[in-house]
C-alpha cells in the first residue's frame, strides 16, 4: 500500500491521503496538491522503468491511488508523439510534434482522467457517480465506469450532438441533456448529486483529475528524450486548446516534478488557446484581471471548449504564464478549420476541432514570432474528429462526395451540392482534352523538402500538371521547353539564382509574360525588391504562410 500526502494550497494543511477526498477538512478549499517522496521516485524510474508496461500506470509512484490492485484501466497514455513535417516546413519549424491523443480508448485524451478518476471510485467503494460535460469526458468516464461496474449519470449540455449522446448512452450510462450552456449544466448535476447524495466528479477542482494529466508530461519527456538520443528531455513549448484549463495546469504540474526530480533541465513555456466566441481567459489575461471574466453566451461552434466561467483555473495559468513564461491567444473558428485541413491534408492526422484550435494557435505564435524557428515545440492533438464532429465538419468543410446517376442513357457523375453534372468519358478523350482542362504550374526550387511541399499543397488543390527543376539553370530549360501557365521561384538558388530566371524570363517575348510567384526564405534588401517591383505577381515568405495563402495567390493568377 502507497503512502503519500496532500496539503491544501489555500490553508496550507497537511495530512496523509488515505480515501478519496474533495475539500480540504480544515478550511474546506477545493483545491488540494499531492506529495511524493519524489526522490525515491527518481531512482525507481532510473532503473525500473524501463521494464515497465506502456501506459499511464507506469508513472504509479507520482499517481494518487494507494492499492494497484483498483486499477481500472483500457490501454490508455503512451499514445504516439510525432514529428509535423510538412506544416513544420510551412512554418519554417522542423522541431514541431503533435502528441497523439486520437489513438486513447475512447480517442480522446479524457481517457487519462477517466481511468485514474474511475480507479480512486473504485478504491473509495463508490458505486454511483455523477458527472457534468460536453461529450469526451462522458464518453471517457462511460467506458471506465462499464469496466467497473459503477453506475454512471452524465448530465450533458444542450450543444452536445447527437452522436456523442448516443455513445454515452452504449455504455449504459443515464444520460441527462440540459437545454442550457455547459455552466448551468454543471451546477444541476451538482444539485442533483446533492439531492441524491451521489458522488459528484468536480473536474479541475479534483486532485485526482489534474494528477492524470501529469502522465501527457512524463511521456513526452520520454518521447522527446528517445528522439534526441537521451533519457528524458523537456520541449520549449507545449501548446494545448482549452476549456476549463486542467490540461495545462496538469502538464505543466507533471513537467515541474521531473524538474525537481533533477531527470530534466527546464520546464517548457505553455501556450493556452482559446476559440475567439469563448476565450473568457485569455480577454482576462490581456485585460490584466487577476480573476477571470465570464462569457454567458458562447458563440463559438467548438461547444466543447464553451467553458464560460474557468473559475480557479485562470489565476493559476495566469500566474503560471507571467512568472515562467508563455502565450495566452485566441483563433476565430475559421482559422480552425483551415487548421484542421491541413493536418489532415498535409500530415494525415484527422483531429477534433478542438485540436486544431491548437493548432491554428501554434501558426499564430509562430507567425508573430513569439516561438521561433529554433524551439521545440509539442502541441496536444486532444481527439479524433470522426464521427461524432460531424455536424460541424458538414457545415464548415466542403463536401467531396460523388455518386453517379443516370441521365438520358449515359453515366454522369454528380459532385454534390449545386456543382454541374460532369459527364464520364472513355481514357483517349480525356488525354485527348487534358490540354484544355489542365493549367500547369513550373516549380523551381532548390531545396527537395520544399519541392515536395509545394507538390502536395497543388495536387491536393486540384489537378494542375506540374514540372519541377532543382536550380536556375535546369529551370531556364524547363520553362522555355515547357511554357508553363505558371511559375513557382525560389530567389535563393547556386550558380543560377532565381533573379537571373527571372531576368531571362522577362528578355524572351515568349516567355515575359508568364506569371510568377516567389517563394524565398532570403531577406530582402531594397534593391532587391526594386528588381522585383512590377515583375512579380506575388511574394510569400518561407515559413511565414500557410497553404490558403499559396491557393490563393495561384487562383488569382490563373483565373
Amino acid at each position: 500500500m502507497k503512502k503519500f500526502f496532500y496539503q491544501c494550497a489555500h490553508c496550507s494543511f497537511k495530512a496523509e491521503y488515505t480515501k478519496l477526498i474533495g475539500a480540504c477538512p480544515k478550511c474546506g478549499g477545493e483545491w488540494l496538491d499531492p506529495l511524493y517522496n519524489l526522490e525515491e521516485a527518481a531512482a525507481l524510474w532510473q532503473t525500473e522503468l524501463s521494464q515497465r508496461d506502456h501506459n499511464i500506470w507506469r508513472y504509479w509512484e507520482l499517481l494518487p491511488l494507494r492499492d494497484q490492485q483498483n486499477i481500472v484501466s483500457l490501454g490508455e497514455g503512451w499514445t504516439p508523439l510525432l514529428p509535423i513535417e510538412n506544416m513544420g516546413a510551412m512554418l519554417g519549424n522542423r522541431h514541431i510534434f503533435v502528441k497523439d491523443e486520437r489513438q486513447g480508448p475512447t480517442a480522446s485524451f479524457k481517457d487519462r482522467q477517466a481511468s485514474l478518476a474511475i480507479s480512486a471510485m473504485k478504491e473509495a467503494d463508490i458505486k454511483e457517480a455523477v458527472v457534468a460535460s460536453t461529450g469526451n469526458v462522458a464518453i471517457s468516464y462511460s467506458a471506465y465506469c462499464a469496466r467497473s461496474g459503477i453506475k454512471l449519470w452524465a448530465f450533458l449540455d444542450s450543444d452536445v450532438p447527437h452522436e456523442k449522446m448516443r455513445e454515452v448512452t452504449l455504455y449504459g450510462t443515464e444520460v441527462i441533456k440540459v437545454s442550457s450552456n455547459y455552466d448551468t449544466t454543471k451546477q444541476i448535476a451538482a444539485k442533483f448529486a446533492d439531492y441524491r447524495n451521489l458522488f459528484l466528479d468536480k473536474g479541475i477542482k479534483s486532485l485526482i483529475a489534474r494528477e492524470a494529466m501529469k502522465t501527457l508530461a512524463f511521456e513526452v519527456a520520454e518521447q522527446l528524450g528517445r528522439v534526441r538520443g537521451v533519457r528524458w528531455a523537456a520541449p520549449d513549448w507545449y501548446i494545448q486548446a482549452v476549456s476549463g484549463g486542467m490540461g495545462p495546469i496538469g502538464v505543466w504540474r507533471g513537467f515541474k516534478d521531473l524538474y525537481d526530480m533533477k531527470l530534466i533541465d527546464k520546464i517548457p513555456k505553455i501556450a493556452i488557446i482559446q476559440t475567439e466566441g469563448c476565450a473568457p481567459m485569455v480577454n482576462s489575461f490581456h485585460k490584466g484581471l487577476d480573476v477571470s471574466e465570464i462569457v454567458h453566451n458562447p458563440s463559438s461552434v467548438i461547444n466543447v471548449l464553451a467553458t464560460g466561467n474557468p473559475g480557479l483555473a485562470y489565476p493559476f495559468l495566469r500566474q503560471l504564464v507571467l512568472t515562467s513564461g508563455g502565450a495566452f491567444i485566441k483563433v476565430n473558428d475559421q482559422e480552425s478549420f483551415r487548421s484542421m485541413r491541413v493536418m489532415a491534408q498535409l500530415e494525415g492526422i484527422s483531429m477534433e476541432p478542438a485540436a486544431a484550435v491548437a493548432c491554428a494557435g501554434l501558426v499564430k505564435l509562430v507567425q508573430d514570432q513569439i516561438i521561433g524557428s529554433h524551439e521545440t515545440v509539442v502541441v496536444n492533438a486532444s481527439g479524433h474528429t470522426f464521427p461524432i464532429e460531424k455536424q460541424i465538419l458538414e457545415s464548415e468543410i466542403v463536401k467531396r462526395h460523388t455518386r453517379v446517376q443516370n441521365i438520358d442513357g449515359e453515366a454522369v457523375a454528380i459532385t454534390e451540392p449545386g456543382v454541374t453534372p460532369i459527364r464520364q468519358e472513355g481514357l483517349i478523350n480525356a488525354l485527348k482534352r487534358l490540354d484544355e482542362k489542365v493549367q500547369s504550374i513550373a516549380i523551381i526550387e532548390d531545396e527537395p523538402d520544399a519541392r515536395q511541399l509545394l507538390r502536395r499543397i497543388l495536387q491536393y488543390v486540384r489537378k494542375y500538371q506540374i514540372y519541377e527543376a532543382a536550380d536556375g539553370a535546369s529551370g531556364m530549360a524547363l520553362i522555355q521547353s515547357r511554357k508553363p501557365d505558371l511559375v513557382l521561384l525560389d530567389l535563393m538558388m547556386p550558380e543560377v539564382d532565381g533573379f537571373t530566371v527571372l531576368d531571362t524570363m522577362k528578355a524572351n517575348e515568349q516567355l515575359r509574360d508568364i506569371p510568377v510567384i516567389v517563394i524565398t526564405a532570403k531577406d530582402l534588401t531594397s534593391q532587391d525588391h526594386q528588381r522585383l517591383s512590377g515583375r512579380i505577381e506575388s511574394l510569400l515568405q518561407k515559413g511565414e504562410f500557410m497553404e490558403d495563402q499559396l491557393v490563393e495567390s495561384i487562383s488569382d493568377v490563373l483565373k
